[in-house]
């Protein structure tokens, strides 16, 4: 006997870990900031530019050439060429590509805005998604820092256009040329040291002064009880990182006197004092002052990528994390120079700096603060009392949407009225319209205030219902004027 052939199992119906499905609201708010964030890089000049999702993985510098498969951290194939491709990483890496590919078509300097979903196959975490949305500014070809400057104030622009008021953010700017003098005069014995002492510098704003000084020497014991070896440095010879990391002083000329003494005699980082001192010149040229954009020698995260100027935007009110502790929430953007990246292509050096603000975070700053995330309403419904007269109602919608107003006819199964209201409440509609047969024949409708009506049910005594009627009914003439009143009346 022939044994059945077995039944292909249902696929299950889930998001893939680490990625997540945006409804409504989510997608509307988004698209909403995206737009006031382009308009800001639009107003300063910058051209916006769609690359591909795709790149090949040279181009995105991912590529271990001994390996079956490019080095994690990228979403990668092969193709039937045996070229590898991948999902790009960040929005930094096309516009590379890109510059490198056209520069002899585009202007220099060239000043471009993304926005756009990146893709990163690391490990998910709370709140850390494997697609997620970037929104960057970048000039490449400009030297000056004076570019640095003019991101540093847009950046600042960008937060208050899309709600963050002054007063609960600061974007802090750091140099990468200050620290190689730094290093430069704790004369360190070879590259392996200068590494350790980078990756300890990282570590600053999770240990803190006495943490860094601790693993500078002989280590520390973590959070955990486990003894971490230190760099094995003298406190002499620890003592210019540590000057460096809390260097900031009350004003920019302090924060820049005590820069001097952390590098001594260093050109480079003589240098990057300068570039430090010019930006603050600028920036306050341009009214940026210290309760916008300080110098801040603190700011870290990224010196190892970028070749000078780094800064990044930090939100300094306090929220509640999941456990109910205070904390501040902290960086929604960074971005600095980084003069190598189109070198990779052109073996020409090409002076780049940018900007990426991390627009998950920022949203969920906005909602934090109450910016938005007030409930959005659904559309106006117009439900259908008697389905021959469907064209009446196909009418009344059209006159609705022509005068602006977000509408739509119920399409479900009319039989039961009630499940048409239940309907619009799960959209939630603001308001229903009603017109059965002797409704049409007096040429009035009914109009339902679901909003007010849903207030009422919840709270209202009997006086304030009949006071306040959550139902009108109105000639057929007046729907628009009385929508438009109810609406209004909602906000």
């Amino acid at each position: 006997m022939m044994s059945k052939d077995k039944k292909q199992p249902r696929p299950k119906a889930e998001t893939p870990k680490g990625f997540r499905d945006y409804f409504g609201t989510e997608v509307t708010e988004r698209a909403e900031m995206l737009q006031k964030i382009a308009g800001v890089y639009h107003h300063y000049g910058f051209d916006a530019l769609e690359s591909s999702a795709v790149e090949t993985v040279e181009a995105l510098g991912k590529f271990l050439p001994d390996v079956d498969r490019p080095n994690e951290g990228v979403f990668a194939w092969q193709e039937e060429d045996s070229d590898w491709v991948a999902l790009r990483y960040d929005l930094t890496a096309p516009l590379a590509r890109v510059y490198a590919q056209y520069r002899n078509d585009l202007p220099t300097p060239y000043r471009r805005y993304a926005m756009g979903p990146v893709w990163r196959n690391e490990k998910p975490g709370p709140g850390r998604f494997r697609q997620f949305y970037q929104c960057d500014a970048d000039t490449v070809g400009a030297p000056s820092v004076a570019a640095d400057a003019e991101i540093c104030a847009m950046l600042s622009d960008t937060l208050e256009t899309v709600g963050i008021p002054r007063g609960d953010y600061l974007v802090r700017i750091n140099n990468r040329k200050v620290l190689n003098g730094v290093l430069e005069c704790m004369g360190l014995s070879d590259d392996a040291q200068r590494d350790a002492v980078l990756r300890t510098i990282d570590k600053f704003d999770k240990v803190g002064e006495a943490g860094v000084r601790e693993l500078l020497g002989k280590g520390r014991l973590d959070a955990s009880g486990a003894y971490i070896d230190g760099v094995g440095l003298s406190d002499d010879q620890a003592a210019p990182v540590l000057a460096f990391l809390t260097s900031r002083g009350d004003t920019a000329s302090a924060t820049l006197a005590n820069l001097r003494a952390a590098i001594g005699a260093s050109m480079v980082g003589a240098e990057g004092v300068a570039e430090l001192e010019t930006m603050a010149e600028l920036l306050d040229a341009g009214g940026y002052g210290a309760d916008r954009i300080i110098l801040d020698p603190s700011v870290v995260r990224g010196l190892g990528y970028y070749t000078g100027p780094v800064f990044e935007a930090e939100l300094t009110f306090e929220i509640f994390d999941e456990k109910g502790r205070k904390r501040q929430f902290g960086s929604v953007s960074g971005g600095g120079r980084y003069d190598d990246l189109v070198k990779r292509f052109t073996g020409q050096s090409v002076p780049a700096t940018g900007v990426s603000i991390g627009v998950d975070r920022l949203l969920a700053a906005l909602r934090e603060k109450g910016r938005i995330g007030s409930q959005s309403h659904g559309p106006v419904v117009v439900t259908v009392m008697d389905r021959d007269r469907m064209a009446d109602y196909q009418a009344m919608v059209t006159e609705l949407r022509t005068a602006g107003i977000r509408a739509e006819v119920y399409l479900g199964n009319p039989k039961n009225f009630g499940n048409q209201l239940k309907y619009a409440d799960k959209r939630n509609s603001p308001v229903a319209i009603i017109e059965g047969g002797d409704e049409k024949t007096q040429g009035i409708i009914q109009i339902k205030d679901l909003i007010l009506g849903a207030q009422m049910a919840e709270n209202a005594t009997l006086e304030e219902w009949k006071e306040r009627p959550s139902q009108f009914t109105v000639p057929r003439g007046d729907m628009v004027a009385k929508v438009r009143e109810i609406l209004g009346g909602q906000r």
